[in-house]
């Protein structure tokens, strides 16, 4: 561990470190100096980094609560106990991923490099709007949201399609109104985290509903609440995407939609869904999977292989200040045999 926080000091950005005790000083008032050195102390006993220093307002927590939380180094940790990345690639690679997991994405597709032009034309005759997905990238990075009928001709478009490269053309998905209503501009997916036992049983950790802001046509860093499996409600205010700014927002500054109490349909049919989902690849145990919820029920948009550690622990969110290791380790307690710090 002395060899982690020898890392940590090593190759951290000095600014944004120093950066980092500012906010956190701005914050709680405290010390600098006892804040530099509190970081330390929390790099070497949890494996926190200044970034979870700050996000997760350690400043405010006593040792106990610290020893709750999922942090950077823990969060690697799980991810490299839980999945085999050899067999990533069935969830990474979008044509892989829609062809095995067909039974839940609940819209058409086609595979635009496999496929004919002939194939392709009558595709686009079907589809008013295409959804156009990149190989192997995540979190919305390289789509496009195509409209047909603004390209002069057919040729015009598949050039356009050729020269992006784009990997998977999908029929856009149509949201269910009380889910557009929170943002009209993107898919509003929610966010499902889900872990296979030792016994290769699925288990739902945590739920968060995602919404676009200010023109996105995607929901990733943007807004973002947990969901009660249960109700399908919006248990809190919503956490700015970029989780170091620690906005709040009570209402979405868009449309003005109250957050907290917010109804979401089809919760536990989506909550069904992924669990189906999560047992068919049981060699990535651990899976956050991003699904759309449309007006027939829930619909899988991806599957992501590793799992960002943060928005599920966030003070606004977490009122007792307890974060998530008691609960994984609920279904994965042979990860807790060793020595996870």
């Amino acid at each position: 561990m002395a060899n982690y926080v020898y890392k940590i000091v090593a190759h951290a950005s000095l600014g944004k470190m120093r950066a980092a005790v500012d906010t956190v000083h701005e914050r709680c008032g405290k010390n600098r100096n006892r804040i530099f050195f509190d970081m330390l102390h929390c790099a070497k006993k949890y494996g926190a980094g200044y970034y979870d220093y700050q996000i997760f307002a350690f400043y405010n927590l006593t040792e106990e609560q610290r020893a709750t939380y999922v942090t950077r180094l823990i969060s690697k940790k799980f991810n490299t106990f839980m999945n085999n990345y050899d067999y990533a690639h069935f969830l990474e690679n979008k044509d892989e991923f829609n062809k095995l997991y067909k039974d839940y994405i609940g819209r058409d597709f086609i595979q635009f490099q496999e496929a004919s032009k002939e194939e392709v034309r009558e595709f686009c005759a079907k589809h008013d709007t295409l959804f156009c997905k990149m190989q192997d990238l995540e979190c919305g990075h390289g789509c496009e949201r195509i409209r047909v009928k603004y390209y002069e001709n057919f040729d015009q478009l598949y050039a356009y399609l050729k020269e992006k490269d784009f990997c998977i053309l999908e029929e856009n998905i149509e949201q269910h109104p009380d889910v557009k209503k929170l943002y009209p501009n993107a898919v509003n997916s929610m966010r499902f985290i889900t872990v296979l036992d030792s016994k290769g049983e699925p288990h739902l950790l945590y739920i968060v509903q995602k919404m676009g802001l200010g023109g996105s046509i995607i929901d990733n860093n943007c807004l973002f609440t947990p969901v009660d499996p249960e109700t399908g409600e919006m248990m809190y205010p919503a956490h700015s995407g970029d989780t170091l700014k620690g906005i709040i927002y009570e209402e979405h500054p868009d449309t003005h939609v109250k957050i907290q109490g917010y109804k979401i349909p089809f919760v536990k049919e989506a909550v069904k869904m992924v669990l189906e989902a999560a047992k068919i690849t049981p060699q990535i145990r651990y899976v956050g999977w991003d699904v759309a919820t449309t007006p027939n029920g829930p619909a899988i948009i991806e599957g992501n292989t590793y799992c960002a550690h943060d928005f599920w622990q966030l003070p606004p969110h977490t009122p007792d200040g307890i974060g998530m290791l008691p609960k994984i380790k609920q279904y994965i307690p042979e990860f807790f045999e060793g020595k996870i710090m």
